[in-house]
């Protein structure tokens, strides 16, 4: 399968022979167990609406053909309903990335947003302006099929995602004189909201992180297949990008760094342990240090290394 970058070119050239086709394959899940005793078809309403408004919006202005959609979830758990149309709970959102030339898909993001509260009345049109939107609802909509485009476009460029960051970064930008949750950055707990997810995807410090995401997917994976040492050596190097931010120290939380590491913990095993022992030993000694929270994990490596 051709690299989606290159498919870009290609639409741009022959913009003429493609069908339009929009740039998401989401699936969105709307769970409501913890609800009893309400009208449980406006959830089936509200998951329709979503669907449809994530898969048939047109986010950017590139032509992408069906095979090359991103393929994404977000499943949204309603927890609370303190009125008939307000509902609470929280998000996870899910991407995944083609690997070159192997059917593996690897993960992009794997977030989950506490801070989901909107108001939804069953049947209302889910409208969406980037300029001036308000409503709590299709701009938390909006603002993460930014995130997961940006990723994604980041992933085949460096730093190709800006124009949708710009985007999400918008949206959090309208919704500051609103008095909805996630937006402002305050809420939440260790910076973990939308507000400061995009601040810290912008922020020049962070700007080491943008390049590890297109290092590490198009020079290290997508060589992994055809060059698994030279994609793995590639990665191994690009870790210390991640390495400099931390040293770097941007703010007390680092957010964005949070979420690279959720989407790649488990990753980061799976390709070490093929590794050489010394090279092993230097990732272990890295992530063990920048991202202990999952040091459980990266002990894997430290432990084949010994018995190697």
């Amino acid at each position: 399968m051709m690299m989606r970058k290159y498919l870009f070119i290609i639409a741009a050239l022959l913009s003429f022979s493609l069908t339009k086709a929009q740039e998401l394959r989401c699936n969105v899940t709307v769970l409501s167990q913890a609800i009893q005793g309400t009208n449980k078809k406006v959830f089936t309403t509200l998951q329709t609406a979503l669907n449809e408004f994530m898969n048939n919006h047109v986010w950017t202005n590139h032509q992408f053909q069906a095979g090359e959609r991103i393929e994404c979830t977000l499943m949204i758990n309603i927890t609370d309903q303190p009125s008939a149309n307000e509902l609470k709970g929280t998000m996870t959102v899910q991407s995944r990335r083609p690997v070159y030339n192997t059917s593996y898909a690897t993960t992009i993001l794997n977030f989950i947003d506490n801070l989901i509260d909107f108001q939804y009345v069953e049947f209302q049109p889910l409208e969406f302006n980037e300029t001036n939107n308000t409503n709590n609802l299709t701009s938390t909509m909006a603002y993460y099929a930014y995130i997961i485009l940006g990723l994604d476009y980041d992933s085949f460029s460096l730093e190709g995602g800006s124009d949708l960051f710009k985007k999400a970064e918008t949206i959090v930008n309208n919704m500051q004189n609103s008095n909805d949750v996630g937006w402002n950055p305050n809420d939440g707990k260790n910076n973990r909201n939308r507000y400061w997810l995009i601040k810290n995807i912008m922020d020049k410090n962070y700007e080491p992180c943008r390049e590890f995401m297109y290092k590490y997917h198009r020079l290290g994976l997508d060589m992994m297949n055809s060059k698994p040492n030279e994609g793995r050596a590639e990665i191994a190097t690009d870790i210390e990008l991640l390495q400099q931010v931390y040293l770097l120290k941007p703010d007390p939380y680092m957010f964005f760094l949070t979420v690279i590491f959720d989407a790649k913990a488990d990753e980061f095993v799976n390709i070490f342990s093929e590794g050489m022992p010394d090279e092993k030993l230097k990732v272990f000694n890295i992530l063990n240090d920048i991202n202990n929270s999952n040091a459980t994990k990266y002990a894997a490596l430290k432990k084949t290394t010994t018995t190697n």
